[in-house]
């Protein structure tokens, strides 16, 4: 695999979704999870979002249930909770894990094509977040106490 279009994931309603139709794009893919102390970050993605998309961005949060058990529900009770607690209209993908044997193989790419602290080729907690150029190749990653709004020079560096 050598950029984010050789991957297909699950949306939140189930449905295959190319990434080979993301390229073009500047990504932001996130792991998020409902019951975090990070989970107020969905405002700022929310705003990066609104903008940025017009421009080219997006965001493609996948909720992860692996760190602590703090996304229990399913797919509808995630989508309900995010709109109706953060307003969010980017889409939410499938539920996934981001480590282990059953990692999205999505997740295991980007770690390997931007490690974490030290070499570490696993994500530590919820709201890891991956920038993604245009051409679909990772940019850099962003630890989960890295605030959206932080991230907002690189998007325009990239757009």
């Amino acid at each position: 695999m050598t950029t984010i279009a050789d991957f297909t994931v699950s949306t939140s309603k189930g449905e295959p979704l190319d990434l080979q139709e993301k390229l073009g794009k500047v990504l932001l893919v996130v792991n998020t999870a409902s019951k975090c102390g990070f989970t107020p970050q969905y405002d700022g993605l929310e705003e990066l979002y609104q903008r940025y998309g017009d421009q080219g961005f997006e965001v493609l949060a996948f909720p992860c249930n692996q760190f602590g058990n703090q996304e229990p529900g399913d797919a509808d009770e995630i989508e309900q909770f995010c709109k109706v607690n953060f307003g969010l209209t980017f889409p939410l993908m499938a539920k996934v894990d981001v480590n282990g044997d059953d990692a999205s193989p999505l997740f295991d790419w980007m770690k390997a094509e931007a490690p974490g602290l030290m070499g570490s080729k696993t994500i530590k907690w919820n709201f890891t977040k991956f920038l993604i150029d245009r051409e679909g190749n990772v940019v850099k990653r962003y630890g989960p106490a890295d605030a959206p709004k932080g991230i907002a020079k690189e998007i325009e560096k990239l757009l």
